[in-house]
């Protein structure tokens, strides 16, 4: 069976494409998988909220007990929490290996990590869901970067059509800078957030 086909059923049924191979199925069939995917049905609030907090969460390959700690994080924080809560997502290792152009996907960026390839201020890093700060420099480590998927990465092949204002990123030495903290608007997230905040406060 094709490997890509669950990430396509649930793109469809999330109504955004989770990876680049995902949107040329999702723009020919952009509706719900299932004999009743065109049918319009009316979606109660409950399910309005549920279905942006899933998007959220896929969007970051999450589960649903580690959405659920960023969320009490945000909570805790003094700025509005649904801010407090994508900073804290978008501040995530994997995530930033993908914004910076290493990995293709968020799916390879969170393996790229645990699989030990990644440092953070030169020290080896293998958990995704470590948290950088303003300042802090992730790279590939040295003896990674012959491998096939860092050197296609550092020829660009990943890198976004809108670079990740709050990252310096050097791709072909494959090194990125958080600079400072992201802000909502720059994001790349389809999700509105305040329904995720209503999601989880009701």
């Amino acid at each position: 069976m094709n490997q890509s086909r669950p990430k396509i059923k649930r793109s469809r049924r999330l109504g955004i494409p989770l990876t680049p191979k995902c949107v040329r199925y999702f723009e020919r069939r952009p509706f719900p998988p299932g004999v009743h995917g065109r049918a319009r049905s009316k979606e109660s609030d409950y399910k309005v909220r549920l279905l942006e907090k899933q998007r959220l969460k896929a969007q970051y390959d999450l589960r649903e007990r580690q959405l659920r700690r960023a969320f009490d994080r945000a909570v805790r924080r003094p700025g509005k929490t649904g801010e407090e809560l994508l900073i804290d997502l978008e501040t995530r290792l994997d995530a930033l290996v993908l914004r910076a152009g290493f990995a293709r996907t968020i799916y390879q960026a969170r393996q790229m990590v645990t699989h030990g390839h990644v440092n953070i201020n030169g020290r080896r890093v293998d958990r995704p869901s470590a948290q950088l700060r303003p300042g802090d420099l992730l790279a590939v480590r040295d003896n990674s970067r012959t491998k096939t998927p860092f050197v296609v990465a550092a020829a660009g092949a990943h890198a976004p059509e809108r670079p990740a204002a709050y990252l310096d990123v050097d791709l072909a030495g494959l090194t990125a800078r958080l600079t400072r903290l992201p802000q909502r608007s720059e994001v790349p997230v389809i999700c509105d957030v305040q329904l995720v905040v209503e999601y989880y406060s009701r």
